[in-house]
């Protein structure tokens, strides 16, 4: 299959970070391809290629998906890296504090991101800004931290001590850069996680600007894993009771389901679910 070298693009991201897209292997087609290998049927018409994926994204039949890779360059605080490397379904190779030496590039947030510490999520920030003079002190701060451990481990390099000892003291700031290569499934699991409002505000800005490379590969995918996952919500046994309790039970018909882009296959098994919550048989 054909790749488009266009695609192969770096997006900043934070201070001095970035997101480079190195490789990718597949498309679309590519799942099509793999789901329809047991009686195959080779690529159909882009109509068909759609309502295939979004059935395949719709009942989760996930590994047609895994048949689509893409490798990334990334440049993040170790951080960030630290909550990233939490999803154990990719390849990784980063940057050797051992075998290199560390640069002298490090993170400051914005002044519109110092906030305070969310009183109901407890592991995240509040939308509460600080005043300006008080948000300037703390990249003051921040920035004066990180000067000094940088001069010092600088300093202990010209001792000619090890440089997997020099580092240890350097902070969390600092950038770091690996090579991440995953497979399209995993990757949308990551990005469900990571795009979600509830994630720390940097790792969103690396998973919206990853999102923003695979769209032009994958579009249909894409366009099915918003609709399904990303843009969708899921409800308890005891919710569902609750809603079903709400509903008026005037059925929904082809048309009506129409206007809201529930069409065939599709519109069967939202009928069907409905029948299935509301009691009818």
């Amino acid at each position: 299959m054909e790749k488009n070298e266009e695609l192969l693009k770096r997006i900043d991201c934070l201070d001095k970070g970035f997101v480079r897209l190195v490789d990718y292997m597949g498309s679309d087609d590519s799942i099509v391809q793999a789901a329809r290998v047991s009686y195959g049927k080779g690529t159909k018409s882009v109509r068909a290629d759609r309502e295939l994926i979004r059935y395949l994204m719709r009942h989760r039949h996930t590994s047609p998906f895994e048949m689509v890779e893409f490798k990334f360059h990334v440049k993040l605080p170790i951080f960030v890296a630290r909550q990233w490397i939490r999803h154990r379904t990719a390849n990784v190779n980063e940057y050797s504090g051992r075998y290199s030496e560390m640069k002298d590039e490090f993170y400051i947030p914005d002044i519109d991101q110092i906030r305070t510490q969310n009183t109901v999520n407890r592991q995240g920030r509040s939308d509460a800004t600080l005043p300006q003079n008080q948000a300037q002190e703390i990249n003051e701060m921040l920035s004066n931290t990180q000067k000094q451990l940088f001069e010092e481990y600088k300093n202990m390099l010209d001792m000619d001590i090890a440089r997997e000892l020099a580092r240890i003291n350097l902070p969390l700031s600092t950038y770091t850069e690996w090579y991440w290569k995953i497979d399209l499934h995993n990757l949308l699991h990551f990005l469900k996680l990571r795009l979600d409002f509830h994630a720390q505000y940097e790792i969103r800005i690396y998973a919206d600007k990853m999102a923003e490379l695979i769209k032009p590969i994958v579009p249909l995918t894409y366009q099915a894993f918003e609709d399904y996952i990303l843009e969708s919500m899921t409800f308890s046994k005891q919710e569902l009771g609750i809603i079903k309790k709400l509903l008026v039970q005037e059925f929904p018909d082809d048309d009506f389901l129409a206007q809201h882009e529930i069409k065939g296959l599709e519109a069967t098994e939202f009928k069907e679910k409905l029948k299935k919550l509301l009691g009818i048989d």
